[in-house]
């Protein structure tokens, strides 16, 4: 008590700190490993605070039950603030040494730290460079620290204090990997202790910009922005002497400069700046063309403003700036940009991504301006072009990367990673259904109604959404379910049969000629099967109708030899034989099975256990069939040669803790290499579904395992470490290539993540965000509640 009163008389400003540091926490064995984040931190007003936030988010939202992350809030004497958010642990003075020596002692004393963060920017430091690198050799745990300024041509001291910090930590972030080569070349910096992490950026909905326009009350105005704590550093005045050139062309436009100025600004200088650009706006006559947005402006709002913008300006007149947030986020909101030539401007936008021009020169910039207004060809190009790059950076994508980094350096036993499942969401699946059906393809996630209908799309999502229907019982969704029977009553022929193909005035189009419609017959009466499957739950005239067009389909279906084709009329005889046991069903679900068993023993070699010469697209659906006919017939060989193929499908998709299933590039031949990349949802939707029956049948735990790991797939835990799934939208991207996501977010894809979804939760209860737990790698899965 002594010790304690004593140090907290001497050194008052750290007197919350020292309380802390002598309070006796009794350990809870069930606590998580903590990551101890060092930054500034809200309600402290800068680009770090908001970064480190955004990035704690996005990590707490996509895991669970891995870590908890508490914050150390960097302060100074000058900035100080008060912290009501409990993430906040402790607080560090960097004005004061002896604050260091505190934390360090702290740090080391807790067994629940595993590993520490630290966001560096050499402002923060600048008063006490001995001190924080004294506190990097103090600390007994792994470091990770992130620096956010890679300064080319340093100096020797400068050199050598970066030279101390790299070799004082266990891995250095960056976000540009041309601040990875300046550390490597500049710093001597060892390739393998660099991780390059761009930015972190928020996924979006595009397609808003007019309505948000409306909004904001910029009804017809061509709009420009710029955003940011506002300092001199940002050069706003280089837009505002460009702008006379632009609107003699274009007098709609409207120029928002987005952001208060930087508190630090205000501190020393005041206001001058913000006066000096406001006096400028006279000096030109451009009160009427520019608008600022004078406050500190919370997420949501300003992802709407950089939504809104035609043309996004990013002025910095510092050759240094190794990254910005804002040119990121202006990014991610699909804005078209022009950009003075920092590092990181330069890495992304080559390559007719976005301009550039030389600091501080308003010539060019207005003619930049003027080349894009004049050409929207142009615009769009960049905009898609650009989300293309900066899809990766989405902040859960970044997430993956920093835990499973963290999970690196603090060792695979302290750390196990367990993804949060999301919340099952129908937003995009309403949008791209109309009052006729699911349109097949959309542009990003606006949907396309040029592309038409399939009763392939329109199957899958009568099956989803009856599963959702199963699990919550919404009375809306019975409007879309309707919606999706309508359209494939409408597609059958009078014959029984389906056409697949309508376009946007509903007629159905050349291509149902051109093309074997099997599959699509298949489909249908999987979908017509499960629906009958829920006549408990659904209104009657729903079922009447598919059982009347299930039996007028099924007489043509024992023309079918593709296997895909049997395997989708097996699924929906078993699903119609759970309402109704039907003897001529039993018939001919034993009719396709022993023409799939005849057809494996024709090509079953020892080392290719398959039914055909080669492995294509929805590979699981065919020992899942022939599973369900073992379920229903009780014929041993049916369930033989079930377990036997999908065993063998899984040596080919499986590969560890990680799924690869087959390439849409080209299909896996016997005999011959597997292609790598192009994969699709719909593949892993499958996998799925058919280790979920697997699993029901054999109750083998390693069906279970796999069925996480093939989920976890569209969560991140894939070759690229990006998220297929989007959390914003409720869609699905449409493929997973060897350097990028494909950002359409089309019917076929989202419905296959929503059957994925939905299939999971067998195992989980009523909870929408629960997990599975394995008590350490390759032991027995134990399914857990979350």
């Amino acid at each position: 008590m002594k010790a304690r009163k004593e140090l907290t008389q001497k050194f008052k400003p750290y007197s919350k700190l020292i309380e802390q540091h002598f309070t006796e926490t009794p350990k809870d064995k069930g606590n998580l490993p903590e990551i101890l984040v060092i930054t500034t931190y809200p309600p402290r007003q800068c680009g770090i605070a908001t970064y480190s936030q955004d990035l704690i988010n996005a990590m707490n939202a996509h895991y669970v039950a891995s870590f908890s992350i508490k914050v150390c809030a960097i302060e100074s004497n000058k900035e100080q603030h008060q912290y009501d958010d409990p993430i906040v642990k402790y607080t560090l003075n960097t004005s004061e040494n002896e604050s260091y020596n505190i934390l360090a002692e702290k740090i080391n004393a807790d067994t629940n730290i595993k590993v520490v963060l630290i966001q560096h920017e050499f402002g923060l430091f600048h008063e006490t460079v001995d001190g924080f690198n004294t506190f990097l050799n103090q600390l007994k745990k792994p470091v990770s620290i992130v620096f956010h300024t890679v300064l080319p041509g340093p100096n020797e001291d400068l050199r050598q204090n970066v030279k101390k910090i790299i070799a004082s930590v266990d891995s250095v972030i960056v976000m540009t990997h041309n601040a990875a080569g300046i550390l490597t070349h500049e710093y001597g910096a060892p390739d393998d202790k660099i991780t390059v992490i761009a930015h972190g950026t928020h996924l979006i909905k595009h397609g808003k910009k007019e309505s948000l326009k409306s909004k904001y009350g910029f009804e017809g105005r061509t709009v420009l922005s710029t955003f940011g704590l506002l300092s001199s550093g940002k050069s706003i005045e280089t837009t505002l002497d460009a702008l006379p050139k632009v609107v003699d062309k274009r007098p709609d436009v409207l120029f928002l400069i987005i952001g208060k100025t930087h508190p630090t600004v205000v501190l020393n200088e005041g206001e001058v700046y913000r006066e000096f650009l406001t006096q400028k706006i006279k000096d030109n006559n451009l009160e009427n063309n520019v608008v600022f947005i004078n406050k500190y402006v919370d997420l949501n709002e300003l992802l709407e403003y950089l939504q809104l913008t035609d043309i996004y300006l990013f002025t910095s007149k510092d050759p240094n700036q190794a990254v910005s947030g804002t040119f990121s986020y202006a990014l991610s909101c699909g804005c078209p940009i022009i950009s003075t030539p920092i590092p990181h401007a330069r890495e992304v936008l080559a390559g007719d991504t976005g301009i550039t021009f030389d600091f501080g020169n308003s010539t060019e910039l207005a003619e930049a301006i003027n080349r894009l207004l004049f050409d929207p060809e142009l615009r769009e190009r960049m905009m898609l072009n650009g989300l293309h790059k900066i899809v990766h950076t989405a902040w859960e994508n970044s997430a993956v990367s920093h835990a499973k980094l963290l999970q690196k350096i603090a060792g695979t036993n302290e750390i196990v990673l367990e993804y949060s499942n999301p919340k099952v969401k129908l937003d995009h699946i309403k949008n791209m259904t109309t009052d006729f059906g699911m349109l097949q393809f959309s542009k990003l996630n606006v949907p396309d109604r040029q592309s038409g209908y399939t009763i392939d799309d329109n199957a899958r999502a009568m099956i989803a959404l009856g599963m959702y229907y199963k699990k919550y019982r919404e009375p809306e969704t019975l409007r879309y379910i309707n919606i999706y029977l309508d359209y494939i009553l409408y597609c059958q022929q009078p014959d029984g049969k389906f056409f697949n193909y309508v376009n946007v005035n509903k007629n159905f189009t050349d291509q149902n000629n051109d093309e074997n419609l099997e599959d699509a017959n298949g489909r249908a009466l999987w979908a017509l099967g499960y629906l009958i499957s829920l006549s408990d739950i659904l209104p009657d005239s729903y079922t009447q109708r598919a059982v009347a067009a299930f039996k007028k389909a099924l007489p043509y279906t024992k023309e079918i030899y593709s296997t895909r084709a049997m395997a989708f009329v097996i699924k929906g005889l078993y699903y119609f034989n759970r309402h109704q046991r039907n003897e001529d069903n039993m018939l001919y679900m034993k009719l396709f099975a022993d023409r799939m068993v005849n057809m494996y023993k024709h090509e079953r070699e020892e080392d290719w256990k398959w039914f055909e010469g080669y492995l294509t697209y929805a590979n699981s659906v065919l020992p899942e069939a022939l599973l369900l006919c073992y379920a229903v017939t009780g014929n041993s060989e049916y369930g033989e040669v079930a377990k036997e193929s999908f065993d063998f499908l899984l040596s080919q998709t499986f590969d560890g803790d990680t799924i690869k299933v087959i390439s849409n590039r080209t299909w896996l031949y016997r005999g011959q290499g597997k292609a790598r990349y192009g994969e699709q949802p719909i593949d892993v939707a499958y996998t799925i579904l058919a280790l979920r029956k697997f699993h029901d049948i054999y109750k083998s735990p390693k069906y279970l395992d796999k069925l996480e790991i093939a989920f976890n797939w569209f969560l991140g835990n894939n070759h690229l470490q990006h998220v297929i799934y989007n959390p914003c939208t409720g869609g699905c991207f449409d493929g997973l290539e060897e350097h990028s996501v494909n950002l359409n977010q089309g019917a076929e894809s989202t419905v296959s993540y929503l059957m994925a979804r939905l299939t999971i939760t067998k195992y989980f209860g009523n909870a929408d965000h629960t997990y599975f737990r394995r008590k350490s790698r390759g032991a027995k899965t134990e399914v857990l509640n979350g």
